[in-house]
């Protein structure tokens, strides 16, 4: 696997010393946080003068080894602004690790949901936008399409100026343009997964925008994508929720209070209708990246959605997703 990476030129291949020395033997009060498939711990390079985020990889994770090889080989070749840089890479001593540039203010998540001083809406837009830009350069802009899997408010990180950077590839799926999706394991984050890829397994272009429509949602209201709200005595999910005061007319109650009057109406309804229509439980009824940004950008009409979330229509596997195929990150406390 060493000799495959080290081919051409691209992220720096580190000894698993200079990545304990970064990080001070992996020590508790460097830790960043804890992935699907490991720690994430922070590092600094005094030679470089240069701070970065260090993921190892679990030593118990199967999957995980995986995920390093998908996610060396497919982020070294992808540049974007808003894609999290691979620095590096180290597999030594049966040790998977990943050097990413760090990013001072956190992931989204912490800033939505956290004990953080709450986001202006300026800066909630620019992420969404970003966000969005991220997503069309892995669809539509590189060479080939690659879909993420896994977008979730912990995986969007921000840079000292909040500027959007979208990590975790390690659930990467490349696919050539012209042919469809080739993965049965479902493998990501529940409260962002379409409904379609819960059932089939099937990852695509689609998918991936039903998630950036949950996150959109959570931009806007603040609330989690697993949390459940009370609505006339039932128990309503985030998507559902939103629908339903869409449905009523009174789309902005579901914006997050934090904000009170320093926002944009015009941009939270935007911001609001086109989260739905990215979760459409419909498949075939959601926008691509590209018309989602369309829309948000004020450069077409809102889509016309119906005033009551449509029940899902695809098809069943033919064949049952077994347990051990179906792996699935189940971690609904803080969403990572």
């Amino acid at each position: 696997m060493n000799d495959d990476l080290e081919r051409g030129a691209g992220p720096r291949r580190f000894t698993y010393k200079e990545l304990e020395l970064a990080t001070n033997n992996f020590s508790k009060d460097r830790k960043l946080g804890q992935g699907g498939f490991g720690a994430v711990f922070k590092g600094y390079f005094a030679d470089l003068d240069l701070q970065v985020a260090v993921k190892k990889i679990s030593r118990g994770s199967r999957q995980g080894k995986k995920e390093y090889v998908t996610e060396v080989k497919v982020i070294s070749q992808l540049r974007h602004r808003n894609l999290v840089k691979l620095l590096g890479w180290c597999h030594d001593k049966g040790e998977f690790l990943l050097v990413y540039e760090f990013m001072p203010n956190g992931s989204l998540d912490s800033h939505l949901f956290g004990k953080r001083t709450p986001l202006p809406w300026i800066v909630r837009h620019k992420i969404a936008l970003g966000l969005a830009s991220g997503v069309l350069y892995l669809h539509e802009e590189w060479e080939r399409c690659v879909v993420h899997r896994d977008i979730k408010s912990s995986n969007v990180m921000l840079d000292s100026s909040f500027n959007v950077k979208l990590g975790d590839f390690g659930l990467a799926k490349l696919m050539d343009h012209e042919i469809g999706p080739q993965t049965t394991v479902v493998a990501g984050t529940l409260g962002y997964m379409a409904p379609e890829y819960i059932s089939t397994g099937k990852t695509s272009k689609e998918s991936d925008v039903y998630s950036f429509g949950v996150v959109a949602l959570e931009i806007a209201t603040g609330k989690k994508a697993v949390q459940v709200m009370k609505e006339q005595g039932e128990d309503k999910g985030l998507i559902d929720w939103v629908w339903d005061h869409y449905g009523r007319g009174e789309l902005l109650v579901t914006m997050d209070e934090n904000l009170q009057k320093d926002f944009d109406e015009k941009q939270v309804e935007f911001l609001l209708i086109v989260g739905l229509w990215c979760a459409h439980p419909d498949v075939s009824l959601r926008p691509s990246i590209v018309q989602a940004i369309q829309v948000l950008n004020f450069e077409v009409a809102l889509p016309n959605l119906p005033p009551k979330k449509p029940v899902a229509t695809y098809l069943a596997p033919a064949t049952p997703i077994s347990s051990e195929e179906a792996s699935i990150t189940t971690s609904l406390e803080n969403g990572r």
